[in-house]
C-alpha cells in the first residue's frame, strides 16, 4: 500500500530542521589587511616656498636742491650704473644769474681787500712819528681786515653756488640696476614722496619667502634651491638668510634666497622654490597610508585587529613616505592603503608588508 506524499514532505522538513546549527570555526573569517609600523625613518624631503622678487639691498636717488625743474632724464629702469654715473639733470638758469652775480660780488670785494692792505701797509710805518696820528694808523689796519674779511665771504658764496650747481647733476650713490624711474623732464625736484630713481644694488635680486615654523630648521645658509620664476625659466639660487623670528599668528619665518643675474627678474614678481632639506630621522608612514577623507587620518589595528582612526598632523615628505608631527607613536601598526574597505571598530586580520 503508497504512503500518501504529503507524508513523505513533513518527513523531510523534519529532517532539515533536525540539522546542527554551524559552528564557530565556520562562520565568516575576518579579512586580511596589509598593514606596516609607525617607525623613525631618515627622510629627506624638498621644502618648496613662494614669495616675492626683492632687491638684496636697495639704493635711492634723491636730488639734493628742491624746486628746479628737471631738464633731462639720462637713465631708464632696467639700466646698469656705476657709482657716480649721472642719471638725471636739473635746470640751473637761477644759479647761472646768482653765480654771475657772486662772482662780481668777490672780484669787487678782491679790489676792495687790495686797496685797503696798500692803504694801511703805506702808513704802517709811520706810527709813533707824528706825521700822521696812531688812531688813523690803527684805524687803516681795522679797515684792511675788514676788506680781507669780506672777501673771504664773497669767496664762501661763491663756493657755495658753485656746489649747488654741481647738486644739479644726480648720481648713482651706488654701482647696480635702475628698478624703479619716477622722474620725467619738465617735473619739479623735490616734489614728490616717492625717491625719483631706485637701484637695486650691485644687480643683486632675492626671493623673499616665508616658510612654516617646523621646515626652518631643515634649511641653512648655503643650500641651493631651485627657483621657477612666473614665466617658467628657472634659475638656481642660495639660501643667503633664516629669519630669526617667528609670525606668532601665522607661524612662518623668513627665507632670503639669492639669485643670480638674469634679464627675466622682475623686481615685486613672484617666483616658487624647492629647496632639499637635511635627512634626518622623524616618525613617519608610507603615503598610502594616509586617508583625506574629513582631514588627514591613519587607520591603527590594535592586537585584537580591531582597526579604529587617528587624526594626523603631517610635515616633510620624501622617498615616498611622510613625516607624522601628530599621531600615534612608533610601533603602531596602520593599515597599508585599502582603508576604504573596512571601517572603525571592524576586526581585521593584519599582515605584515613592506612599506
Amino acid at each position: 500500500m503508497k504512503r500518501p506524499i504529503f507524508v513523505t514532505a513533513i518527513a523531510l522538513t523534519l529532517s532539515a530542521c533536525a540539522k546542527e546549527p554551524p559552528r564557530a570555526d565556520e562562520a565568516e573569517a575576518p579579512p586580511s589587511v596589509g598593514i606596516t609600523r609607525v617607525a623613525l625613518r631618515p627622510v629627506s624631503a624638498a621644502v618648496d616656498i613662494s614669495g616675492t622678487i626683492v632687491a638684496r639691498e636697495e639704493a635711492a636717488i634723491l636730488p639734493e636742491l628742491s624746486g628746479y625743474r628737471v631738464l633731462r632724464v639720462l637713465a631708464e629702469e632696467g639700466d646698469q650704473v656705476r657709482r657716480g654715473q649721472p642719471v638725471a639733470l636739473l635746470d640751473g638758469a637761477l644759479l647761472a644769474g646768482e653765480e654771475a652775480r657772486l662772482r662780481a660780488q668777490r672780484t669787487s670785494a678782491q679790489v676792495a681787500a687790495e686797496r685797503a692792505r696798500s692803504e694801511h701797509l703805506r702808513v704802517a710805518d709811520l706810527t709813533g712819528r707824528g706825521v700822521i696820528a696812531d688812531e688813523t694808523i690803527v684805524q687803516r689796519g681795522f679797515e684792511a681786515r675788514a676788506a680781507q674779511a669780506q672777501l673771504q665771504s664773497a669767496q664762501a658764496a661763491l663756493r657755495e653756488i658753485v656746489v649747488r650747481r654741481g647738486r644739479l647733476t644726480l648720481r648713482s650713490p651706488v654701482s647696480g640696476i635702475i628698478v624703479q624711474r619716477s622722474l620725467r623732464p619738465g617735473d619739479v625736484a623735490g616734489n614728490g614722496t616717492e625717491p625719483p630713481f631706485r637701484i637695486a644694488r650691485d644687480g643683486l635680486f632675492e626671493l623673499d619667502a616665508e616658510a612654516p615654523e617646523h621646515l626652518l630648521s631643515r634649511l641653512a645658509p648655503g643650500t641651493a634651491a631651485a627657483v621657477t620664476l612666473a614665466s617658467g625659466r628657472r634659475l638656481t639660487g642660495t639660501v643667503r638668510r633664516l629669519g630669526e623670528r617667528v609670525d606668532p599668528a601665522t607661524r612662518l619665518g623668513r627665507v632670503r634666497i639669492l639669485l643670480p643675474f638674469h634679464p627675466g627678474l622682475r623686481l615685486g614678481g613672484f617666483a616658487t622654490a624647492s629647496i632639499a632639506g637635511e635627512a634626518r630621522a622623524v616618525r613617519s608612514v608610507p603615503q598610502r597610508a594616509l586617508s583625506y577623507e574629513g582631514g588627514p587620518s591613519v587607520m591603527t589595528v590594535d592586537k585584537a585587529g580591531r582597526v579604529a582612526r587617528v587624526p594626523v598632523r603631517t610635515g616633510a615628505r620624501g622617498s615616498g613616505m611622510v613625516e607624522l608631527l601628530d599621531g600615534p607613536p612608533p610601533g603602531t601598526a596602520v593599515l597599508l592603503g585599502g582603508s576604504a574597505l573596512v571601517v572603525p571598530g571592524q576586526i581585521v586580520k593584519p599582515v605584515e608588508a613592506r612599506p
